[in-house]
């Protein structure tokens, strides 16, 4: 009898990978930016899987000590390089696997002349629990993620219970995980799993005025344009002072 190598085991992932082909303006963009400002991380058994034992100096990365606000599933870099761009005494590190997405963000970058973005293409679920020590993060973006709306896949939603316990053991002191979402069962999803999370406290005990330094952003506009409701929630670590 024939025997066959194990199949690599595939974690959950709350994305789907789309083509990586880039168009003129990406590929220009990612030729001119990609070596200042993309983390060539290594890879495990899938190309955004983040190799076992990796380890990262963000602030040689950055070039400097600064606080540290991660994003997770940037996009295009819509509302990530605006919202860099008002926080420049911050290191905003962006996780995304679309490639043709990264080399947009590359490109709004490099037109804004920030010094303070990175962004690493891998799964940013595995990167921030492998990637980020504990009490580094002072604030997590996670804006509009993949709402998977058939009930059997709603296990590939990023956000959940063990979502928050991860985000729970990486926020500094005093630190905020902010979200959005323009659908409404996701939304309740959300108020479900986070609310009463012992690691957390929702701020605002119920949904969170738009943040208003967010802009609106293309998918953002279809959703509204759609008669969708944006909601914005954001969570602080528990044990932080209140206000």
């Amino acid at each position: 009898m024939t025997s066959h190598p194990p199949r690599p085991h595939r974690d959950v992932v709350s994305f789907v990978r789309r083509s990586t082909r880039m168009n003129e303006s990406q590929t220009k963009a990612w030729e001119r930016h990609a070596a200042d400002f993309v983390i060539d991380i290594p890879h495990g058994e899938m190309d955004t899987s983040v190799a076992d034992g990796t380890e990262v100096d963000w602030a040689a990365e950055f070039g400097r000590e600064a606080p540290l606000i991660v994003e997770i599933g940037s996009g295009a870099g819509d509302s990530l390089v605006p919202m860099a761009a008002g926080r420049p005494e911050a290191n905003v590190l962006a996780f995304e696997v679309f490639e043709p997405a990264v080399a947009s963000t590359l490109g709004r970058i490099g037109r804004a002349g920030l010094s303070n973005v990175r962004v690493a293409l891998v799964d940013g679920a595995q990167a921030l629990a492998k990637l980020i020590d504990d009490g580094a993060v002072t604030e997590l973006w996670t804006f509009f993620a993949d709402p998977w709306h058939k009930k059997r896949h709603h296990k590939r939603r990023l956000v959940g219970t063990d979502f928050a316990s991860l985000v729970t053991a990486k926020l500094a002191p005093g630190g905020v995980w902010r979200l959005a979402t323009d659908w409404e069962d996701y939304a309740l999803w959300m108020r479900e799993h986070l609310d009463h999370h012992p690691g957390l406290v929702n701020v605002h005990d119920g949904w969170a005025p738009r943040l208003a330094e967010r802009p609106v952003t293309k998918y953002e506009a279809k959703g509204l344009a759609a008669g969708r409701t944006v909601h914005d929630l954001t969570y602080r670590r528990a044990d932080a002072p209140q206000d």
